[in-house]
């Protein structure tokens, strides 16, 4: 090349132009840009060359001054309609006098310019350009018209999130949602912290980000991780800063879907055909339900009447949701796929759709309502004599609450006798079980309610009234198994094996009440479930099953559907092989629910600890659970806990012991606490 031949060349990607000066070895040329700068350039380095004249370094502002009129893309559609049909190569020369008609330097710059930025209409073939095909384009317009798109949404989700960022109120788009639901998605894999006990590096290496969540996290600066994405949310005001991600990592559905809803509204509005035509009319019994105050599904209550023989009959009426629905319609199927009512600190989620679960379903007081009655007699131990089982109709006298019923009997109130001859019952009930070889594990439960925020925990005390109801529903679920068992019905039989408890002299080297306690309920094996009658040794019962709450435990109306079909003279809805088939299914299902509700109320008693750090708690060491390294289970009998604690000390079990928190993270399902000596300085952490 001449000395002073004006070239194109790139520098970083930056198109430039420059004057050659001299060579540079064999092959290299000297190039002086604009800003006097020099540049060894090699040939390939070399994207155009300008033919026809010379020029100087201080010439080259003007010949762009020159080229910059004739730079316009959109010229480029004309030509490339002009050249598609041949499909012909073009060279910038060609394009010039196709374009300005023209052929200077200054016009052949610009096709070149034009063309080698186009990605749209042509694409370079050697030193020469050739038009794409019109599908091409087509392609091709329609990617950039999509990220086009892409980057408006982009733009304007941005401006939403700082919206929401300074907390004003945003109105999400379909686009914004799908995001947000990918973030809520990645970010529930938090509880898989405490579900499978990983850590959060553990967490973050096994489920990397997928793409949308990756992009979206990238465009707002944060870090890409399942903690980022809740932080987020939070952040958002998408989420509150509890969120139950244990719920949205289980297959629990929170949600009815909208079919299901219209079917509980048309089984409200147009009550399907009672198949019991032939109820039992017992509105004529005075009817307890008793309940918790918050209890909103009430599903059983009781009666009590003299025969003309003197002898005293019990009633336990359940409430019948089948008058509702049948096998396998849509009501039936949800309330299969959810197996149980889920019962949480912040409320419930329930089994069957509200407006039929807390109206007709339940036996609400002063209306006429469709149950399952029991009428059972007891001999004068406390066993079944004689029993029989109706479809019927009651009529509930009165709602109370445990605590009505325990002032009640406490009181001595004679307008309600009732009362106290079924509390009598229950109590020798409870000892006819108990020689029958039921055992008795003490330990303190607790009730944890979230209500705006605050936190409440509860002891449930094991009150006659307590006592009363659960008596009364064990003795309704050994009948119903009886029924079963006598007319070979098959149900969903519950039974425990006999336990091997430590010998007798071995209790009795243990502390007395809690830690006795503790060690019988390690050897307490887990309750089965079958088809065919099992002994169930924790309640000393020869068969059982639940039949008292079909509102809310799935089995429960498992058990109502085969017992009033046999009832009615009917065939049974379900074979022992379709029931074993559903049964194994809602108790996958119902193990799920247990562990998220487990987990949750976990999760806020641990956030009750947090709030009160400078709480003091009596503590009971109740059990080892690694004695080489003194982490031991304690007690903390205010609150019905029981959580983990190291000890820097030798400490003995049913040892009493002062403790505060000094850290908990109930996110991370994290405790630690400090022993409390006031004479010495000791410490123990966990």
């Amino acid at each position: 090349m001449d000395k002073g031949t004006l070239v194109e060349f790139r520098v970083q990607g930056d198109r430039r132009l420059g004057i050659v000066d001299r060579p540079d070895g064999k092959t290299r040329w000297f190039v002086i840009d604009e800003r006097g700068q020099s540049h060894s350039l090699a040939p390939r380095q070399i994207s155009y060359t300008v033919n026809g004249q010379t020029y100087k370094p201080n010439e080259i502002g003007s010949f762009q001054g020159q080229v910059q009129p004739y730079i316009d893309p959109s010229s480029l559609e004309v030509a490339w309609e002009l050249l598609v049909e041949d499909g012909e190569t073009v060279t910038p020369a060609q394009m010039a006098n196709l374009l300005f008609s023209e052929s200077e330097a200054a016009a052949c710059y610009a096709a070149h310019c034009l063309l080698s930025e186009d990605k749209l209409y042509f694409k370079q073939k050697g030193e020469a350009y050739e038009p794409r095909t019109a599908a091409q384009v087509a392609e091709l317009k329609h990617q950039t018209e999509v990220k086009a798109l892409k980057a408006k949404g982009q733009e304007e989700f941005l401006a939403r999130v700082e919206q929401a960022l300074q907390g004003e109120a945003v109105e999400w788009q379909r686009h914004d949602r799908q995001r947000l639901e990918a973030l809520e998605k990645y970010a529930a894999l938090l509880a898989d912290v405490v579900r499978m006990g990983v850590n959060y590096d553990t967490l973050a290496r096994a489920y990397p980000p997928p793409a949308p969540v990756l992009e979206t996290m990238n465009m707002l600066g944060r870090p890409a991780t399942p903690p980022g994405a809740f932080q987020l949310l939070i952040d958002l005001g998408w989420w509150d800063a509890h969120e139950n991600l244990f719920v949205r990592r289980s297959s629990i559905p929170v949600q009815f879907p909208s079919k299901v809803l219209e079917v509980a509204q048309q089984r409200l509005d147009f009550p399907p055909i009672d198949l019991d035509a032939n109820r039992l009319d017992l509105s004529h019994l005075k009817v307890y339900t008793i309940d918790d105050e918050s209890t909103t599904e009430i599903d059983d209550g009781l009666s009590w009447e003299l025969l003309p023989d003197g002898r005293e009959r019990l009633w336990v009426h359940i409430a019948d949701p089948t008058r509702w629905l049948v096998p396998e319609d849509e009501l039936d199927l949800e309330a299969r796929k959810r197996g149980s009512t889920v019962y949480l600190p912040t409320g419930m989620v329930p089994m069957f759709p509200e407006l039929l679960a807390t109206g007709p379903m339940s036996l609400v007081q002063g209306r006429v309502s469709c149950a399952l009655s029991f009428s059972v007699v007891l001999d004068e131990t406390g066993g079944v004599e004689d029993y029989t089982i109706h479809p019927s109709l009651i009529k509930p006298t009165y709602r109370l609450t445990y605590e009505d019923v325990d002032e009640m009997l406490e009181l001595g109130v004679e307008a309600e006798p009732e009362i106290e001859a079924i509390a009598n019952w229950a109590k020798r009930r409870k000892s006819w079980r108990y020689n029958q070889g039921a055992i008795s594990i003490n330990m303190p439960e607790a009730t944890i309610k979230v209500k705006n925020d605050e936190i409440d925990i509860d002891i449930l005390d094991d009150s006659s009234s307590r006592q009363l109801v659960a008596e009364m529903m064990i003795m309704a679920g050994e009948v119903a198994a009886r029924y079963g068992q006598a007319h070979n019905i098959p149900l969903p039989f519950r039974g425990q094996p006999q336990p091997e408890l430590p010998p007798e002299e071995e209790l009795l080297l243990l502390p007395a009440g809690f830690v006795r306690s503790c060690a019988m309920r390690r050897c307490m094996p887990k309750s089965e479930m079958s088809i065919t009658p099992l002994r169930h040794a924790g309640l000393g019962l020869n068969t059982y099953t639940q039949a008292t709450s079909p509102i809310r435990r799935y089995s429960d109306l498992l058990t109502h559907f085969q017992l009033k079909a046999h009832l009615r003279g009917e065939s049974l809805p379900f074979t022992a092989d379709q029931l074993r088939e559903v049964m194994m299914t809602v108790t996958s299902t119902t193990q799920e629910v247990t562990m998220v509700e487990r987990q949750t109320n976990r999760y806020w008693a641990l956030e009750y600890l947090r709030r009160h750090p400078d709480q003091v708690w009596d503590v009971t060491v109740l059990m080892w659970l690694r004695e080489d390294s003194n982490l031991a289970l304690i007690l903390l009998e205010d609150l019905g806990l029981q959580l983990p604690m190291f000890f820097k000390r030798s400490v003995g079990l049913g040892e009493q012991v002062l403790v505060k928190v000094s850290h908990a993270d109930p996110q991370k399902d994290m405790i630690q606490f400090q022993e409390i000596i006031y004479q010495e300085s000791h410490q123990a952490t966990n």
